[in-house]
């Protein structure tokens, strides 16, 4: 969940793309959208659109219908016609002519749903996500009516007409396909088909570590002063050389500042290095989970380990697993690799001259510039291994130092070409598709805006609003993820960037047509990307079963309604009881907080009463407010009986911790 430039695939401008389908020589062009195996939205008016010479007729049949359909490309060359479907089914082709045919086969009828966020939408099942039995998922992943289409990474400071996709386009979900694609994206979709039976396209088009102003329109941030000068500078931004100017002037101030650094060189990654006053740090871990919270910046680490004499002048492999987000690493003093990315693997080649038997040191100088930071990949991972396979384990205590943290210094320039700016990710991989009809949409983001949680409480709503005005189709469904659960339980109640997120998510909800599945009990206090991403695709599917395809059944845990205070006890209402409220693990009720007049909150007991929770504490004889759930990673148990849990939630209107961060 990164922001900093560092992780950023530099793209060269991209103006007018335009990707023909079919024969390379055939006249007419199709957008990427449009490609053999794809799904076409059923029960609609759609748009088929693309280019040819300017004047020609162009000509199209579809399967379904028997009418030929024309279409005269304008002085630009440009056409577009809408065309009815009927009830999803299939397979079907398509030719496209303006005299030289495209044509396009296996084609379904069904409903589209576009998927995007940041990475725990794009987390895939396997790649860098590697989810809770990914393999076994995988096998299992053979639904030919499910259909890919994978966008790539593109950021655009105007708005294009057509995208760049992996894979040609469209492809067939099976287990040689699904691997590297959003797995909350197929599991919501298989559990839809298994239980309609309608053909699903899928349009995956995120971007890990983005913020949600990168996903909305220029036209609609104008309108917020606390955008409108930032997308007036993207219109207007300087060269590339300008920004590369400005960032080698920002990296000779961390070097300045850097404790690593002595008279411009690095002093902590030397084998005779003192690190006697250095603390100690178990690896693999974010560090921000709490030994360095809130740490933005650079951390050394350094590790002894013992050389066997059969080692001796014979090449070794260091595995580091991977680095959130860029490493300098030495052996002995000698740079031996260096790497940018937080989801790039670390495997580094120690050379024989460097390999003696006996003490030697691993120094690594790790740059971290938002979201969590460190050595962080699985067990097991990081280690040494010699040419015959002999391994040498480097899991558990290193020594640390901090050399920087960022707040100390001016902000790092904002890349001219990096994602995290508002408008970039809306012009390049949401603004191709919105000619192309959908049924609804999904979202997963939010870490990335955490910080600038009060801002989001009126920033989300307006993105949903923002494509739905943008596609033109109505209020058509849009189904969310609250953010999960993610760093260390607090002892005590305090304030939390994260649960005024949630809470900024749930109030969303007054929008029509929403959907929010809670996956507070599915985190991980140690992986801002928690595995169980089956459960996830099955809230939302549940949340669609019942609002978009009219199943009856419950979709949603409880979600506050109401309170009353008497005297010292406040009574909370919910709705979506479900058969009554419970506690899931059968322990008391847990999360919720109390605070009378001074806003201090208190835990609190609570017990179920009817369909209504009671919640006091003793320290409180007054209350005031009531919370649940109101932490980063908070213990609650509230659930109703069709095992779904409760939002977290606040019955007060006291102002947020992020008031006055934009």
């Amino acid at each position: 969940m990164k922001s900093n430039y560092h992780k950023y695939i530099r793209i060269a401008a991209i103006t007018g793309m335009v990707f023909t389908a079919g024969n390379v020589n055939a006249k007419v062009k199709l957008p990427s959208v449009f490609s053999d195996n794809m799904v076409i939205q059923q029960k609609t008016n759609a748009a088929f659109w693309g280019q040819a010479s300017p004047g020609k007729t162009v000509n199209i049949h579809v399967a379904w219908n028997p009418k030929n359909f024309t279409v005269k490309a304008d002085e630009n060359g440009n056409w577009k016609i809408k065309i009815p479907t009927p009830k999803y089914g299939g397979p079907y082709n398509i030719t496209i002519s303006d005299g030289t045919a495209v044509k396009l086969s296996n084609i379904m009828l069904g409903d589209v749903w576009v998927c995007s966020g940041q990475s725990n939408m794009e987390m895939p099942l396997a790649g860098w996500g590697k989810i809770a039995n990914y393999k076994e998922e995988i096998s299992k992943a053979d639904f030919k009516n499910i259909r890919l289409l994978q966008a790539d990474h593109i950021a655009s400071n105007t708005p294009l007409t057509d995208a760049k996709v992996a894979n040609g386009g469209w492809t067939i979900c099976t287990p040689e396909n699904i691997g590297e694609f959003s797995s909350v994206a197929y599991f919501f979709a298989r559990e839809v088909y298994q239980k309609t039976g309608i053909p699903i396209g899928l349009i995956h088009t995120s971007w890990g570590g983005t913020i949600a102003e990168a996903w909305m329109s220029s036209s609609t941030l104008k309108t917020r002063p606390d955008f409108a000068a930032a997308v007036e500078k993207i219109a207007k931004t300087g060269s590339q050389a300008e920004f590369e100017q400005e960032l080698n002037s920002w990296n000779k101030i961390v070097i300045e500042n850097d404790n690593g650094y002595q008279q411009g060189k690095l002093r902590w990654v030397n084998a005779d290095t003192d690190d006697s006053d250095w603390k100690s740090m178990n690896l693999p871990v974010l560090w921000d989970q709490s030994i360095l919270p809130d740490l933005d910046g650079i951390v050394y680490f350094r590790k002894k380990i013992t050389i066997p004499e059969s080692w001796k002048g014979k090449t070794i492999t260091l595995n580091l697993g991977t680095i959130d987000d860029n490493d300098v690493t030495f052996f002995n003093g000698t740079k031996i690799g260096e790497t940018k990315g937080y989801d790039q693997k670390r495997v580094y080649t120690i050379p024989a001259d460097l390999v003696k038997p006996g003490e030697n040191t691993i120094a690594v100088r790790v740059f971290d510039g938002a979201g969590g930071g460190g050595i962080y990949g699985d067990r097991n991972i990081i280690s040494v291994v010699s040419a015959n396979g002999e391994k040498i384990s480097l899991d558990g205590d290193w020594l640390y130092n901090v050399g920087l943290g960022l707040k100390k210094i001016l902000p790092m320039p904002s890349p001219i070409d990096g994602p995290n700016r508002p408008t970039v990710l809306f012009n390049a991989m949401i603004n191709p598709f919105l000619n192309f009809t959908i049924k609804g949409a999904l979202w997963y983001q939010g870490e990335s805006n955490a910080d600038r949680a009060n801002q989001y409480r009126t920033l989300f709503p307006q993105l949903i609003q923002d494509w739905r005005k943008a596609w033109d189709i109505g209020d058509f469904p849009f189904y969310f993820v609250q953010l999960a659960g993610y760093m260390k339980h607090e002892d005590l109640p305090k304030a939390s960037a994260w649960a005024e997120l949630r809470d900024a998510q749930l109030g969303a909800l007054k929008i029509s047509n929403t959907g929010m599945a809670v996956a507070i009990d599915i985190g991980d206090a140690a992986d801002i990307h928690p595995k169980n991403k089956q459960e996830v695709g099955r809230r939302l599917a549940l949340i669609a079963l019942a609002k978009t395809y009219g199943r009856q059944i419950a979709y949603a845990g409880p979600v506050f309604k109401s309170y009353k205070i008497e005297e010292d006890k406040v009574t909370l209402d919910f709705d979506h009881i479900e058969g009554g409220l419970k506690a899931n693990d059968g322990k008391p009720l847990n999360g919720f907080a109390v605070a009378g007049a001074d806003k201090v909150f208190h835990w609190a007991q609570a017990t179920i009463t009817g369909n209504q929770i009671v919640v006091s504490s003793t320290e409180v004889p007054k209350p005031l407010a009531v919370r649940y759930g109101w932490a980063n990673n908070p213990e609650c148990n509230l659930y109703n009986q069709a095992n779904l849990p409760a939002s977290p939630f606040k019955t007060d209107t006291w102002e947020d911790s992020t008031k006055n961060i934009h």
